[in-house]
């Protein structure tokens, strides 16, 4: 039973945004060309209403999620956890592996994510991972969180976390 009356604060600011570059893995030998998006972030956080009508500071939340997507903008995104990618290093230079290719990035420009596939879906659950693990939201009468992201006009993927 909860302590307080829930309620749940949505954010969804024009600035929780990053351009990245990508590309879709679909098997050992398919995958997109490489391309980018200005992938979109929004969070939902389920809570308690304190005695003084307030779940929390959510200023703090909209903070740590431009902390987050500040984190990913321009760069390109390779999966580490890909079973299809090989990521080789050296001269300042990072190579994905792919079937018979050697893609050429420089090493400044890549971000290596701990992902399978960087897709909105991984993105989505990557994200709320780091969210709950930001000791800023310690405190909180938090019950759920929903996080998602969209890489393009009508299509988002959500992730979410419930309390026990």
């Amino acid at each position: 039973m909860a302590k307080h009356p829930l309620t749940r604060i949505e954010i969804s600011k024009e600035y929780l945004n990053f351009s990245a570059g990508h590309f879709t893995i679909f098997s050992s030998v398919a995958r997109e060309n490489l391309h980018g998006h200005n992938f979109r972030v929004r969070c939902a956080v389920t809570a308690g209403i304190g005695a003084d009508g307030m779940t929390f500071d959510y200023v703090v939340l909209k903070r740590v999620l431009r902390e987050l997507c500040d984190a990913l903008d321009e760069r390109m995104l390779l999966p580490e956890l890909s079973p299809y990618l090989r990521i080789e290093r050296g001269d300042g230079m990072v190579f994905a592996c792919f079937d018979r290719e050697r893609i050429p990035f420089l090493e400044r420009d890549v971000l290596l994510l701990p992902l399978r596939n960087v897709t909105i879906e991984e993105l989505a659950e990557l994200l709320l991972a780091r969210l709950r693990d930001r000791p800023e939201l310690i405190g909180a009468d938090v019950r759920g969180i929903e996080l998602g992201v969209s890489s393009g006009l009508g299509q988002w993927a959500y992730s979410t976390w419930e309390s026990e």
